[in-house]
C-alpha cells in the first residue's frame, strides 16, 4: 500500500490519489504548452477551467459559466480524462451519462426502541427496504413509471464505433474481486455500459452496525440512491417520477431529497474537430490503437458548457490512464509511458489544431 498523498514511483508506475483522475491529465497539458512554449510558442489560444467540486456533482461550476460564459468561449474542449483499455487501445470519449443522486429516509420513532416490540411496531429499515425493492425487479429491471420514456436510441453509426471497446467480464472479476456475476449477459455488457441507464443503492444506514448484538427497532434509515441517466432523460424529470412513485405504492412517507444533477451529453462524433482528434491521436498511439466511444459510463458537468458555450461546440475527452488503475481506490495510478505519450499528443493536437481553419 503506498501513501496516498505522496507521488511515488514503483515499477514504471507513478502512485498518488487522483493521479489518474485526474491530476495526471492536467499535468500532462500544462507540460504540454511548456514545451511548446520553449520550442517557438502557441500556435492557438488554451484556455484552463479547474473545478475541484465534480466529485459532489460540480454544484457551484453553472453559476461561474452562468457569469463568465464570456471567458470561456472557444472553438472546441478537450475534457479531463481517458484511458488505455485492456487491448492497449486509447480511448477517445465524446460524452458523459447524466446523474440524478438522492437521499431517501424513513422515520419510525424519536429514539431507538426495543426491538422486543418488533411485533407491534414498524421498523423503518424494513419499510426502506420494501420501498426500494418496488423500483427495481429481482432480475434488475427498473420498474419506475416513466422511467425510460423519452430516451435518444443510439443510431447504427454509433453502435458500430461503440464495438470498439472492450468489456472484458474475466478482466472486471480480477481487477474488482467480483463475488457475484454480471447483472447481463456477457455479450450485452458493453451496450448496457455506455447506453443504458442505472439505479444504483450507493449506500444504506439504520440501527445499529458496531461490534456484536444491540437488539433496538431503529428510529430511521436512510439511504443514497443514484440514476445514471442517458441522452433523452433528465435528472429533475427522474426524481420526479420516483416521487410519484413511492407515492403511487404506498410510501409517501418515504421524504426523497435530491443532492446533485448532471444532465447527459454527447459530442456530435463527425464534427471537424473530432476528426482532427482521431486523426492525431492514430499519428501518436497507431492507426489500429484508437477506440472511439460516443459516451463514457460514468458522469461529469459536460451538459453545462454545452449549454453555456453552444451545443454544437465539440466536446473531446482524451487522457493518460489505464484500464488498471484504480481510480477512487487504494494504489491509484498511472503508467510513467502512457503520461509521456499523452503529453506528445497534446503537442501534437495543439499543432494541429494550430493550422485548422475556423470551426
Amino acid at each position: 500500500m503506498y501513501p496516498p498523498f505522496e507521488a511515488e514511483i514503483h515499477d514504471e508506475n507513478i502512485y498518488a490519489r487522483g493521479v489518474s483522475d485526474n491530476k495526471g491529465d492536467l499535468i500532462a497539458r500544462l507540460q504540454a504548452i511548456s514545451i511548446l512554449q520553449k520550442n517557438g510558442g502557441l500556435p492557438c489560444r488554451v484556455k484552463f477551467l479547474i473545478e475541484g467540486e465534480e466529485e459532489i456533482g460540480s454544484p457551484t461550476l453553472e453559476k461561474v459559466l452562468q457569469k463568465y460564459a464570456h471567458l470561456f468561449h472557444a472553438d472546441a474542449s478537450i475534457w479531463e480524462w481517458s484511458q488505455k483499455n485492456k487491448e492497449e487501445k486509447i480511448e477517445i470519449i465524446m460524452g458523459v451519462k447524466g446523474m440524478c443522486y438522492m437521499q431517501l429516509e424513513c422515520e419510525g420513532s424519536d429514539l431507538d426502541i426495543h426491538s422486543q416490540y418488533g411485533s407491534v411496531l414498524d421498523n423503518p429499515a424494513w419499510r426502506l427496504i420494501q420501498a426500494l425493492s418496488t423500483m427495481r425487479t429481482v432480475d434488475n429491471q427498473i420498474v419506475v413509471e416513466g422511467f425510460y420514456d423519452n430516451i435518444v436510441q443510439p443510431s447504427e453509426e454509433l453502435m458500430q464505433w461503440s464495438r470498439d471497446y472492450p468489456f472484458d467480464a474475466k478482466a472486471a472479476k480480477e481487477i474488482f474481486g467480483l463475488k457475484r456475476p454480471l447483472i447481463v449477459n456477457e455479450k450485452e455488457a458493453r451496450d448496457a455500459f455506455l447506453f443504458e441507464p442505472t439505479m444504483t443503492v450507493c449506500g444504506f444506514e439504520s440501527g445499529y452496525i458496531g461490534e456484536g448484538a444491540k437488539t433496538i427497532l431503529p428510529k430511521r434509515s436512510q439511504a443514497k440512491l443514484d440514476c445514471r441517466l442517458v441522452p433523452g432523460q433528465d435528472p429533475e424529470d427522474i426524481f420526479n417520477k420516483i416521487r410519484k412513485h413511492l407515492d403511487r405504492h404506498g410510501f409517501d412517507d418515504i421524504h426523497v431529497r435530491m443532492l446533485s444533477t448532471l444532465m447527459p451529453f454527447r459530442s456530435n462524433i463527425n464534427h471537424p474537430f473530432t476528426k482532427k482528434v482521431i486523426k492525431t491521436a492514430k499519428r501518436v498511439y497507431g492507426e489500429n490503437n484508437i477506440a472511439l466511444l460516443p459516451n463514457f459510463g460514468g458522469s461529469g458537468p459536460m451538459s453545462l458548457f454545452g449549454q453555456y458555450l453552444g451545443n454544437e461546440k465539440p466536446i473531446v475527452s482524451i487522457g493518460c490512464s489505464w484500464w488498471d488503475d484504480r481510480i477512487h481506490a487504494p494504489n491509484e495510478s498511472i503508467r510513467i509511458a502512457d503520461f509521456k505519450q499523452a503529453i506528445h499528443y497534446m503537442v501534437e493536437l495543439f499543432l494541429t489544431f494550430g493550422k485548422m481553419d475556423a470551426i
